[in-house]
């Protein structure tokens, strides 16, 4: 083949060594290198074989002691064999000479194996190309020693990377094969070490697309790779279908030393110019080939004096570029080192040992190799050699992609734990990356907007509704007031109180009190609504109970009992609860959300909101008996829809009222579970609601009442007990009416009157006022008759006009309290039948008769000319007078005032 062509043009198979020098000490050493091209790569020992010779040749330059010693190179060819490799090595070792090292070594399986059994052989390794991260487990190879720097060398410098830009959360992509596989693990445990976070680590074996959209599913932002320039082309042409790169991803892979790699594309479905711009900006991370130093190294040489050397003999024969080859070079130098310490050494034994017969054992001579080889120290062309462990510890190149160009922008020095920037890194960003969806936590809360117009709003009621308290209070002694008991409106007014100040409590979050006061008010929440429910809710529901309970039984039940038993079943629930299990504030995240001003960060909303342990356990006995009284409510209401109580109570509009609170309390109920997760759709809605439903309530029970009292403003703070007395009998006479003129069988009948013990009082206490009142009447009846005995004071006509109008005033009071007396009681009123039976006795009529109709006589005989002056007595005959006429027994009927 043409490679081995040029092997043998070097006269590299002439002779069974490849040596330098003459008249020096020969070293034997074993060089096991395959000389066959491996699929898909270069041959290497054809590459490295200029380096090996320019470093033979500076080694016969050197004065003593190295100048003293050849190094004798015999070449083995492994062909990447095991088996092949394996005979080749036991050939050798029996054919001998006797090596004292073994040097090379590419394969990474044929390495290892023959590494393993080294200690036995007592021989030292040294390898210049094998970079496989299992080779540095020292229990397994005590003797093997390399000058590259093991794959996983990197992973330190990419963890200080990291670091340096606060990146905490990383992916890895990785080919599945071993050598890549090694140097994930070694970096996924340095990643732990450095408290980062790996949030995936995917593999693939052809097609890299479905773990790179895996990455973007996990929202990884940077990508660490291990894996060829042939599955790179793959990687990047997935990444810029995926849309994962750019200022917002940032991706670090392996350096490859082929040139323009990206360029073939051929196994994909995109162009150059797509691997170009998902490549751009990514950081490449490779050890050192060649120092960027300008100190003159071991052999006098600069490294760029080294390179340039190199490159004229690699032209000159037509070879290959390895990045191994300075390595190489290097590790020519290590073995002439270690083995030239040794050889001093034993030779100064030799000299003056007393027991100069005395051989040195092949054990101790691969000792003091192995212990040479860990004490070589020197600046070569690569940099510091220097082993930790028989590791080489290299310097890590970061490279970015810049232009369609790697660009040196940093570098890491693992001895020294250093990172130093060399050129600007530069980002598509105008930072870098984040290293994940930054999520900015949102409180959902209300809108101050909302809050301040609905507190506002619910304030003017809660005015509206104090001054209708007030009004109530004042005017409680008003017919309409008493009827309707005041107490009880009291009530719905101070549950609608209660039920607005929920409002003002409810729109408090967290961005207006603090943690501690906001759980104290989840707790005060539940009582004001539950509470003021039940005081608008109660007094409604009693009323109606009561009518109900009257027009089936005619028996009266107490109604601010039943409101007490109501409330009594409220507080027992929330004392329980409160002392069981209270509400506690608890923070709710929900799902992220992308920022609208599409900035590289997410929003994530949460919500506070009030739970206890067994919160639906407490909730679903409050509902239910709030569902109870709403129905059963409901349902007397529309019983009663068509019976109408004019002037005793307003049960037509309570009926409406509770069907009011009843739709109400359900519509609220369902649109708060709706907008659980809108706190300000939630807030509008239940504050509307609460206000609409409040406020109708108290418009329909207390409206129509204003309405009477604005027509007479006087009545509401000056109200007579007669005025209360005519009102009331007045409005008793009313009959009992149906406001309905369907034919349904509750619209047929006509209700009676259910008057309330109340009402029964009030219209006992006036019937027996009125009474007494008839009583004084006639005692004052009886003095102006006796002073009427005087009837000198009536022949002046001026005392007869003025005794004229007296009996007119008091007959006219007369007839007033007559017509008070006649009205029509309630039944039950016994006693005051009996004292009006006394009052209206035939003894008393006939003395009422007696004093009256000699006074009515007399006063009325001057208009119609039945007396003349002359006459000075009433109770004497009439005068003699043409005037006056007889009249018939028949027609003397009178009607007084009683």
């Amino acid at each position: 083949m043409d490679v081995w062509g040029l092997v043998l043009v070097l006269g590299l198979l002439e002779s069974p060594c490849l040596c330098q020098g003459h008249g020096r000490h020969p070293l034997p050493v074993l060089w096991i290198m395959p000389l066959t091209e491996e699929t898909g790569r270069s041959n290497i020992t054809a590459e490295v074989l200029p380096a090996v010779q320019l470093a033979l040749h500076h080694l016969s330059k050197q004065p003593a002691p190295l100048g003293n010693y050849k190094l004798d190179l015999h070449f083995v060819d492994s062909k990447c064999d095991n088996a092949k490799a394996l005979k080749a090595f036991f050939d050798a070792m029996y054919h001998g000479p006797k090596y004292f090292m073994v040097f090379g070594g590419v394969c990474p399986s044929i390495t290892s194996t023959i590494a393993q059994s080294l200690e036995e052989w007592n021989l030292v390794q040294l390898s210049f190309a094998t970079t496989a991260p299992t080779l540095a487990n020292k229990r397994k190879y005590p003797n093997f020693f390399r000058t590259v720097p093991s794959d996983s060398v990197v992973n330190p410098g990419v963890v200080r990377f990291l670091r340096h830009y606060g990146w905490s959360r990383v992916a890895t992509l990785t080919k599945d094969d071993p050598k890549f596989s090694e140097v994930r693990a070694d970096l996924i445990e340095l990643l732990k070490n450095a408290d980062i976070q790996t949030a995936s680590a995917e593999a693939f074996s052809h097609d890299p697309c479905s773990s790179v959209k895996k990455l973007k599913d996990h929202d990884v932002r940077i990508v660490i790779g291990q894996f060829d320039a042939r599955s790179a082309v793959k990687v990047f042409c997935c990444a810029y279908k995926l849309d994962m790169f750019g200022r917002k991803h940032q991706w670090i892979i392996p350096t490859w030393y082929q040139d323009r790699w990206w360029s073939d594309t051929s196994s994909t479905n995109c162009t150059t110019q797509n691997v170009l711009a998902a490549l751009e900006g990514s950081i490449s991370v490779g050890i050192e080939t060649l120092s960027s130093s300008s100190v003159r190294g071991i052999s006098g040489r600069t490294p760029q004096e080294y390179e340039q050397e190199y490159e004229l003999r690699r032209r000159q024969k037509g070879l290959g570029f390895s990045r191994f080859h300075g390595f190489a070079y290097d590790g020519v130098w290590v073995v002439a080192k270690a083995l030239t310490r040794v050889m001093e050494v034993l030779r100064y034994r030799d000299r003056y040992n007393l027991h100069r017969n005395l051989t040195t054992s092949e054990r101790e001579v691969g000792q003091m190799i192995w212990e040479a080889m860990d004490e070589t120290q020197f600046f070569g062309v690569t940099g510091q050699v220097k082993f930790q462990k028989g590791e080489r510890v290299g310097t890590v190149i970061f490279s970015q992609y810049q232009d369609g160009r790697e660009v040196k922008v940093g570098e890491y020095g693992a001895s020294a734990d250093k990172l130093k920037f060399t050129n600007i890194v530069k980002f598509k960003g105008a930072e870098p990356p984040k290293d994940r969806t930054i999520v900015h936590f949102q409180r959902r809360r209300i809108s101050l907007i909302h809050y301040s117009t609905l507190t506002l709003v619910t304030i003017l009621c809660m005015i509206t509704a104090s001054a209708l308290l007030f009004v109530i209070i004042k005017c409680r002694r008003y017919w309409i007031m008493d009827v309707s008991s005041a107490c009880l409106d009291s009530l719905v007014i101070l549950g609608s109180l209660l039920s607005y100040s929920f409002i003002i409590v409810f729109g408090l979050d967290g961005s207006l009190v603090s943690d501690n006061v906001f759980e104290t008010l989840c707790s005060v929440r539940s009582w004001i609504l539950t509470v003021g429910f039940t005081m608008t809710f109660g007094p409604l529901f009693a009323r109606t109970w009561s009518n109900y309970v009257y027009m089936r039984k005619k028996v009266l039940p107490n109604q601010i009992l039943t409101v007490c038993c109501v409330l009594l079943v409220d507080l027992c629930i929330l004392i329980c609860w409160q002392v069981l299990d209270p509400l506690r504030r608890r923070v709710e995240e929900h799902s992220s959300e992308a920022d609208p001003d599409g900035r590289d960060f997410a929003i994530r909303p949460f919500l506070e909101c009030c739970e206890s342990m067994h919160l639906s356990m407490w909730l679903t006995a409050v509902y239910a008996h709030k569902t109870l009284l709403l129905f059963f409510g409901c349902f007397l209401a529309w019983e009663m829809r068509h019976v109408r109580i004019p002037g005793l109570n307003d049960s037509r509009y309570i009926n409406l009222s509770m069907c009011n609170v009843g739709i109400m309390s359900i519509l609220g109920l369902v649109l708060a579970e709706l907008t659980r997760d809108q706190p300000n759709a939630q807030f509008c809605t239940m504050a509307l609601i609460i206000i609409i439903c409040n406020t109708s309530t108290l418009g329909l029970l207390f409206v129509p009442k204003l309405i009477i009292l604005r027509t007479d403003p006087d009545k509401c703070f000056q109200f007579t007990q007669n005025q209360m007395g005519k009102k009331r009998e007045s409005e008793i006479e009313k009959e009992v009416t149906d406001d309905s003129d369907d034919s349904g069988d509750s619209s047929s009948e006509i209700s009676e009157t259910p008057v309330s013990p109340s009402h029964l009082d009030a219209l006992q206490s006036e019937n027996q006022r009125l009474i007494m009142q008839l009583s004084e009447l006639d005692h004052e009846l009886e003095d102006i008759t006796m002073q009427l005995q005087d009837t000198d004071e009536l022949s002046h006509p001026a005392a007869q006009e003025r005794f004229v109008e007296n009996l007119i005033n008091v007959g006219s009071s007369a007839d007033v309290s007559g017509k008070e007396k006649c009205r029509t009681l309630p039944a039950g009123s016994s006693a005051n039948w009996d004292l009006m039976d006394d009052i209206n006795s035939p003894e008393l009529i006939q003395r009422r008769l007696s004093l009256q109709l000699p006074i009515l006589h007399h006063a009325y005989l001057l208009s119609i000319g039945g007396l003349d002056a002359s006459c000075t007595s009433p109770v004497d005959s009439p005068c003699a007078s043409p005037q006056y006429r007889s009249v018939p027994s028949s027609h003397r009927v009178m009607v007084t005032g009683v």
